[in-house]
């Protein structure tokens, strides 16, 4: 885990509550200084969890200078669990209202964990005086650590830039291991940025930032009901606010926010469960940027093109085979194939440099690139995805035992 700045106006405090867990932290709380701004992505499931469902109702409305808050639980989704979900939500919202004297409309929540058994949400409740005493500046990496659940470690992420000589922050955690595939990519990311910023661009700048990071990783291509990415601006740095969306402070800050989120992103992808190998997909040449994507995401998602990653195998057939039923455009006889600068394939056939052994050595390699160029047109795109192993197979068959 990287050092975490303090981000001015953000304050955290993490316990164990037993929701699901014995004997490790389980649930996370965030205060957030009067004035923050909130933006939020979430999963585009349509069986979306209740705190999902309440953190949209409320992502857009008016703050009025208030502050916020941001409660997280692992080791149960509160998804698929019908009004018990949104009483649940109703109880742990308005708990942490009380607690924080924050207004219920700015107390965010979220889920993760099994799905379909109620949320055991007054354990939640019963911890939240002394989460609110502990709450802390410093504690961020332990609210990382709060929200994990099958991931072997946890993921957090930093950048920071000047505007006028004055430094803006932003320090990003998340969780993801499993069930990952794009509309967000179960996934829970939390940003937090000290930067001076109205709400309308910085949920612009969120929303763009999105379809090209955590929409573009994919584990398993199983979508989660509980996916949330909320992005808080406490506003607190000494910067000049950022208002002109076309001027190099917001440039700065989008790429200083791009950085944490691709970052999280790839860290979700290497904590693959099970996962041995870090794979980029790279298409270039397609007939549009929406083809190139569909090819990509095919082969990223392709359980034959992973297993042989895992075997360190290099069946580049199964790439041609991906790429075929990807409902893109594509003609066999102007495809090409590279693993890392390695020619596998051109013009439809077998190169005539290619190399079994040396194909076979780069695969042994933990990061991995599969190129495939179309030979179509100017479209392209890049996933991230990783390998599946048998272990993928031996968490996911116990992972409710």
């Amino acid at each position: 885990m990287p050092d975490l700045p303090i981000i001015k106006g953000a304050e955290f405090a993490a316990i164990a509550a037993g929701v699901r867990y014995k004997g490790r932290v389980d649930v996370m709380l965030a205060r957030l200084a009067p004035g923050t701004q909130m933006a939020g992505a979430f999963t585009r499931s349509a069986t979306r969890a209740a705190p999902v469902l309440d953190c949209e109702s409320k992502i857009g409305l008016a703050d009025d200078g208030a502050g916020a808050a941001i409660i997280v639980n692992a080791g149960n989704a509160n998804a698929f669990t019908g009004d018990n979900g949104r009483k649940a939500v109703e109880a742990v919202t308005a708990g942490v209202a009380a607690a924080t004297q924050v207004p219920q409309s700015r107390v965010f929540s979220s889920s993760t964990g099994v799905i379909g058994e109620p949320l055991p949400h007054d354990r939640i409740t019963a911890a939240l005086e002394d989460l609110t005493a502990n709450l802390s500046e410093t504690a961020m990496a332990d609210a990382a650590r709060a929200i994990m659940t099958t991931d072997t470690f946890p993921k957090a992420s930093t950048a920071s830039f000047e505007i006028d000589g004055k430094t803006v922050n932003i320090a990003g955690i998340a969780k993801g291991s499993g069930m990952i595939a794009p509309d967000m990519a179960t996934m829970l990311v939390y940003i937090f940025t000290d930067a001076k910023i109205a709400r309308a661009p910085l949920q612009r700048i969120l929303s763009r930032l999105t379809n090209e990071t955590f929409n573009n990783i994919t584990v398993d291509s199983d979508t989660s009901t509980s996916d949330t990415l909320l992005l808080a601006a406490t506003g607190q740095s000494e910067a000049p606010e950022i208002t002109d969306m076309r001027a190099k402070p917001a440039r700065d800050f989008a790429a200083a926010l791009k950085s944490v989120m691709m970052d999280l992103a790839h860290q979700v992808v290497r904590d693959g469960e099970g996962a041995t190998k870090f794979i980029e997909v790279a298409v270039t040449g397609a007939a549009s940027n929406a083809d190139a994507r569909k090819v990509a995401m095919s082969i990223a998602n392709s359980p034959l093109v992973k297993t042989a990653a895992a075997g360190e195998d290099p069946n580049w057939g199964r790439i041609v085979a991906a790429v075929g039923k990807a409902g893109a455009k594509a003609d066999r006889d102007t495809l090409s194939i590279r693993f890392g600068d390695l020619v596998v394939a051109e013009k439809g056939w077998v190169s005539s440099s290619y190399s079994e052994a040396d194909c076979a050595a780069y695969m042994k390699n933990p990061d991995l690139v599969f190129g495939v160029d179309m030979g179509l047109g100017r479209g392209k795109a890049t996933v991230w995805t990783c390998d599946l192993t048998h272990r993928y197979i031996d968490i996911n068959a116990d992972y409710r035992s």
